[in-house]
């Protein structure tokens, strides 16, 4: 077993679930008076390392910082830094853990936050590695969802667009799956279908789920929407891509067939699966659930900061030296230093990075 001597927030599921209604009702507390929490983190660093494009997860986190007191490092184009001349994830990550009290990242490949906290100096966020997690979005949907509907349980959910690559609608599964009377529905094709992994995590929870192809269909039924875009940069070819791309699109009409209390969320940016004539609906709370971000990842740097060091395991399976994972977006297929660890899932392995199953041998 290898274990972090931080308090990282790598993957919700790594926290209980009181841990996470903790920090949503923290948020709830600083969005209605944030002045009251302006100074709590006055001569504290955050490092925002960004490999990859963001807006809103990033400013949301360089604002939370600010709206605490404290102050800001770090890089959002990595063509900028010494990983432009070669450098390895560990080093920068090793480097830069050293001159803040908490580190931020996001990084194309999967794997990637938990691969940095085996080495860093100090506690790690994951702010999204390539399609497989995104916790703090996650955290920003409870609260969304905990402010306009008053609570986390006895919900059903529609998960619609691109749900193989979406690592927002990952990380809700896995967080909604803890909660009471969490019923979902996934609306996509077959080829942007959930992964099978996080079925199966839902089916151990006790969670129902079913598939829907028809947004039309579907949308009488749900408490919240949950649109995607079809992501160009997760497909291998911009034929892939476009085939795709325009098979999901809520538009005014649409809408109008969901329930007067149905709430519309979107881990944004949008491209044109939702209709801008749906942004003055007062069900739409994409550009609300935008700024309740903010609030509730002031409330998870305040958390983490109060704990900064807290013995977490990190790999808990099997090292298979001469074992490759199969996802080849894995951040072990890019960084070769990294151990590679597995667990047992019968007849088959899984890897602790990006969850990738491949046949045990």
């Amino acid at each position: 077993m290898i274990m972090s001597n931080y308090t990282n927030l790598i993957d919700l599921n790594d926290m209980p679930s009181e841990w996470w209604l903790k920090v949503v009702r923290l948020a709830s507390d600083i969005f209605d008076d944030p002045a009251k929490y302006s100074k709590v983190c006055e001569g504290k660093i955050m490092a925002t390392l960004f490999y990859e494009p963001s807006t809103r997860t990033q400013m949301s986190f360089q604002a939370a910082m600010l709206r605490l007191g404290g102050t800001l490092i770090g890089f959002d184009n990595p063509a900028t830094s010494s990983v432009a001349k070669g450098e390895n994830l560990k080093d920068t990550t090793k480097i830069v853990s050293s001159y803040a009290d908490i580190m931020v990242m996001r990084h194309p490949s999967e794997g990637a936050a938990k691969a940095a906290a085996l080495t860093a100096d100090c506690p790690i966020i994951n702010a999204g590695d390539g399609s497989h997690l995104h916790p703090t979005q996650t955290l920003t949907d409870m609260l969304t969802l905990y402010r306009e509907k008053g609570r986390l349980e006895n919900l059903t959910i529609g998960l619609c667009g691109d749900l193989k690559n979406g690592r927002t609608v990952h990380s809700m599964c896995k967080a909604l799956a803890g909660f009471k009377d969490i019923r979902f529905v996934f609306i996509s094709t077959p080829e942007l279908g959930m992964p099978q992994y996080i079925k199966d995590i839902l089916m151990a929870h006790g969670c129902t789920f079913t598939e829907n192809p028809s947004l039309e269909d579907a949308i009488g039924g749900l408490d919240m929407l949950y649109m995607t875009r079809v992501q160009k940069e997760r497909f291998a070819s911009e034929e892939q891509y476009n085939a795709l791309k325009d098979v999901y699109c809520l538009d005014r009409k649409k809408l109008m067939k969901g329930r007067p209390d149905l709430i519309v969320l979107h881990p944004l940016p949008r491209v044109d699966e939702i209709t801008m004539d749906v942004d003055d609906d007062p069900r739409a709370m994409f550009f609300k659930q935008a700024k309740y971000g903010m609030f509730v990842r002031m409330a998870l740097i305040m958390t983490i900061l109060e704990n900064p060091k807290q013995s977490m395991p990190l790999l808990t399976g099997e090292i298979k030296s001469g074992m490759c994972c199969s996802n080849p977006n894995c951040i072990t297929r890019k960084e070769a230093y990294l151990p590679r660890s597995f667990k047992g899932l019968g007849d088959l392995l899984e890897c602790e990075y990006c969850d990738e199953r491949i046949l045990g041998r």
